[in-house]
């Protein structure tokens, strides 16, 4: 019996090769629905080679005009439409690859449901990381990292009891601007900054690995996920991105998953977990590696790395108002409204403010999607001075 899918975010970087992965394997999974923002032509695409029972689009006008279109699939549309997607009955796994805290809602509502999650969203494990563990364990629903970085370590501690793990180590590969100073960020474009050099991957995930807050959240991320304390979480720069990350144990011994820069392998491992299968993917060739190189972290260079760690220390809200303040600052960057450097600037004076008269040690749901809208409002603020 093939296992029945959800994708939301199916037209973003980690959801169109989810897709890619699952019509790969037409034999072993079904598409059920689809949801995307306002690339429909996605879904279009999609409905005019595959059936499919529910799709979901943003606006209203694109629902209507799909609706008519496709009369055998049932639409939705909107934030709603996220939520009546991952409330199906029937469904194996919902793949959550959508960008931004829009995730936290139908990450919440999948695991109500009891579905198991294929999860790229990292904002609901930064945002709300206790609240999304705490629901997964009650309702018995396995939360399967898709990041390379947390699949990597999801797979090299299995088989291994957790009071052994000394430490998690992830990579880095610098990002855009590994090899600049301080100086040289002054005046790097936005064009500069989605340059990476070995992903291939959405602009707002590209912007937070040249600034470093990529990896911060992936710090955070393995402390939710993994319940491994933040000074046994390790960053370290590995620009060949070939060892995704390593886990090392108290006997000192340190086990690493290596593999091409291909994000449909942990794609992939996380819709077949527990099994393995076979794809058409690139083979990693060892022989022809001419090194494999790995460097401490400059947390001077890359300040917002230390920024979430001190974020992730103070827990409570402070996560998800970090969160809401970087995806307001990224996105006023790829608008060319703020520079490169003003991110940091903005994330700092956000958190340093919180600190001061928002933070809450033990928040709700409601009062993390507060902090997230006071974050937003307090970078509107920071920039209307």
């Amino acid at each position: 019996m093939r296992k029945r899918i959800v994708v939301l975010g199916a037209s973003g970087s980690v959801g169109s090769q989810t897709v890619d992965v699952l019509t790969q394997h037409q034999d072993i999974f079904e598409v059920v629905a689809l949801a995307v923002g306002t690339r429909v032509y996605f879904l279009e695409e999609y409905l005019d080679k595959y059936p499919l029972e529910y799709g979901c689009v943003q606006y209203y006008e694109d629902y209507l005009r799909i609706r008519d279109k496709y009369p055998d699939t049932k639409f939705f549309y909107g934030d709603e439409g996220l939520i009546s997607l991952t409330s199906l009955e029937n469904i194996d796994m919902v793949c959550n690859c959508l960008q931004g805290f829009v995730g936290l809602l139908p990450t919440l509502n999948a695991i109500e449901h009891k579905c198991d999650i294929a999860i790229s969203n990292k904002e609901s494990l930064v945002a709300a990381g206790k609240i999304v563990m705490e629901k997964a364990k009650l309702n018995k629903v396995n939360l399967i990292p898709v990041d390379s970085e947390h699949s990597a370590i999801f797979q090299t501690i299995r088989g291994n009891y957790k009071k052994d793990i000394n430490k998690l180590i992830i990579t880095a590969s610098g990002g855009a601007f590994r090899d600049l100073n301080r100086k040289q960020l002054e005046d790097v474009t936005k064009e500069d900054a989605l340059k990476h050099p070995r992903w291939n991957m959405g602009a707002k995930i590209t912007v937070d690995s040249a600034t470093m807050m990529n990896k911060g959240f992936e710090v955070i991320e393995a402390h939710v996920l993994f319940n491994i304390p933040y000074h046994q979480i390790d960053v370290i720069l590995h620009p060949e991105s070939i060892v995704h990350s390593m886990t090392e144990f108290t006997d000192k011994s340190v086990i690493a998953q290596l593999g091409v820069t291909d994000m449909r392998l942990p794609i992939q491992y996380a819709l077949t977990y527990p099994r393995r299968i076979n794809n058409n993917s690139e083979a990693l060739s060892l022989t022809e590696l001419e090194t494999l190189t790995f460097k401490n972290m400059d947390y001077e260079r890359f300040p917002l790395l230390d920024l979430a760690y001190i974020v992730g220390h103070l827990g409570g809200n402070m996560p998800a108002i970090l969160n809401g303040a970087n995806e307001t600052a990224v996105d006023l960057f790829l608008e060319d409204k703020i520079s490169f450097l003003d991110i940091e600037r903005i994330n700092f004076e956000v958190v340093r403010s919180a600190k001061e008269v928002a933070y809450i040690e033990n928040p709700t749901l409601e009062q993390i999607i507060e902090s997230n809208d006071w974050a937003v409002e307090k970078v509107k603020e920071i920039l209307s001075k």
